[in-house]
């Protein structure tokens, strides 16, 4: 899945800023509304960190004893 930073998100967000500008929307909110519209669609959601080293040091970790 595609997220915020990755090539894929940033080439369709890239596109859609693009299709507002067209439009006649300014360049800033033609940004913010390409970023808005990813970011409520599924696919583009962030997914979280993939390893325990991304959830970050053991004894920071919500809920964890230390």
């Amino acid at each position: 899945m595609p997220e915020p930073g990755s090539k894929k998100y940033d080439t369709k967000r890239a596109r859609a800023r693009k299709e507002a500008e067209r439009s006649g929307i300014s360049d800033q909110d033609a940004n913010d509304a390409a970023n808005a519209e990813l970011q409520q669609d599924p696919k583009f959601r962030s997914s979280g960190p993939r390893t325990e080293r991304g959830r970050g040091p053991k004894g920071e970790r919500p809920g964890s004893t230390g």
